[in-house]
């Protein structure tokens, strides 16, 4: 029987605009997927699990299932309705009651300044390939630095890999942009560019809390190891997701195999990227001021060589054998591997997570720590006598963990889990029907279920022990 630390975090993670709802209330901005899901999909961020109103009720079940860590995303556009300028006193009275609530319950606040909802009157004049833009959010972080001095960790960004990857590689993301490397990698330099900053920032402000980054680390794999050429396209798929923002992250610069597979790509696919000298001597100076790194890792992915021209299918209704993905100049992902998947197609490999957090200790060893800031099965959940007897969940969780023991007893710092999610949420490009909460949520009336996996949980937080 495996078991975790006694200082160990049994957390679970939320997200403002998949939890909160009331979009539109107490004087919230507008966000670019506001009008996004109106014009592209068939359902929309209200009510969500209408946290907005009910989180004394969920972080009182967080107290009594011994959940002691919640991640919390501050909206932006609820303390900035237009991104910059006037402050919303609404909102900065909810989040501060939100932060007195989890102090009231014994649970750490892990809080995300940007979780993909950046105001609309700002993604509309380009997101974060306009670097207008990175220092209105460096200036939205100072302010939330100084206001809530009650949050002792923050996170700047979540996951910038696949805000840059949704928005303008798999089009899944507001502005819908398909297939532009140029402009996902551009996204990715730029938002590391804010994070630095802002980090930085918060150090000379000297609040004494904590302070780091998420990124999603999808493992990247060779469908067959003794080929070079599928070796080479896990390598590229593995730049695109993963060593470009960790080497911004961590060495403070691109290395030079990273650069050379970055120009590789925009040389196939066209483009250029304007990465300025100030820029890297920026990120010098932030690389070794990351107090930790949340690794959200929810699957791997099986390359093999491909020569043909890109093209993604993104399976967002849960139709499993219904993804396509294929990059020129880069490679083809194989489904047909001997690994269980989801009804998404994503693929459940336990292992991955341990290479990845080994990854990171061996390459980046000025890494501090880990949390494990999002993992969890998406499931197509059975509601039936008051819960969902979801085992499925318990065992891909259950194989996470002893993975993240692993990596402990190997000497990585790991002092953290968080499951995605805590309740059921609205899923960016999923809906509603693709639930992965302890508790299930009935939209229709906002009540709350405890699933087998909230019980299972439980025990497991109190016990540490893996069983």
């Amino acid at each position: 029987m495996k078991k975790l630390p006694k200082d160990f975090i049994f957390g679970a993670a939320t997200a403002a605009y998949q939890a909160e709802g009331s979009t539109n209330k107490d004087g919230k901005g507008r966000v670019a997927w506001d009008t996004f899901l109106e014009e592209n999909y068939w359902y929309t961020a209200d009510p969500a699990s209408d946290f907005y109103n009910r989180y004394p009720e969920d972080l009182e079940l967080c107290e009594k299932f011994s959940i002691n860590g919640i991640r919390i995303s501050i909206a932006w556009s609820r303390i900035f309705p237009k991104g910059f300028g006037q402050v919303n006193k609404k909102g900065v009275e909810f989040y501060h009651s939100l932060f007195k609530e989890c102090e009231k319950r014994n649970v750490k606040a892990f809080v995300t300044l940007h979780h993909f909802d950046t105001p609309e009157a700002l993604h509309s004049n380009g997101d974060f390939l306009n670097r207008e833009n990175i220092e209105h959010f460096v200036n939205y972080a100072k302010f939330c630095f100084e206001e809530f001095k009650e949050v002792k960790y923050w996170t700047t960004f979540n996951e910038i890999g696949p805000i840059g990857e949704g928005q303008y590689l798999l089009g899944k993301f507001p502005p819908g942009i398909k297939y532009d490397l140029e402009k996902v990698f551009q996204s990715h330099h730029n938002m590391m560019l804010a994070h630095a900053k802002a980090i930085i920032a918060y150090k000379k402000g000297g609040y004494g809390g904590e302070i780091g980054i998420v990124h999603a680390l999808p493992t990247k794999y060779p469908y067959d190891p003794a080929n070079p050429k599928d070796v080479e396209a896990a390598k590229l798929e593995d730049i695109i997701h993963n060593k470009f923002i960790l080497d911004a992250t961590y060495l403070g610069k691109y290395s030079k195999e990273t650069m050379d597979g970055v120009n590789h790509i925009l040389e196939v696919n066209g483009g250029s990227l304007d990465i300025r000298d100030e820029d890297l001597a920026i990120l010098s100076k932030a690389k070794d001021l990351n107090d930790f790194l949340g690794i959200n890792y929810y699957m791997s992915d099986w390359m093999r060589d491909f020569h043909g021209e890109t093209e993604i299918t993104h399976n967002s209704k849960g139709n499993k054998g219904g993804s396509k993905y294929q990059i020129k100049g880069v490679g083809q992902r194989e489904y047909n591997v001997d690994i269980p998947r989801t009804d998404w197609d994503w693929m459940i490999y336990p292992r991955g997570l341990y290479d990845q957090i080994m990854r990171v200790k061996r390459d980046y060893p000025n890494y501090k720590k880990i949390y494990i800031t999002e993992n969890g099965l998406g499931n197509k959940d059975k509601f039936e006598d008051n819960t969902v007897y979801d085992y499925e969940r318990i065992d891909y969780v259950k194989k996470h963990l002893e993975a993240i023991s692993d990596a402990i007893k190997d000497g990585a710092v790991v002092k953290g889990y968080f499951i995605w999610s805590l309740m059921d949420v609205f899923s960016w490009s999923n809906g509603y029907e693709k639930r992965y909460g302890l508790f299930y949520v009935d939209f229709e009336n906002q009540k709350r279920y405890p699933k087998q996996s909230a019980y299972w949980y439980k025990k497991l937080a109190e016990s540490r022990e893996i069983e």
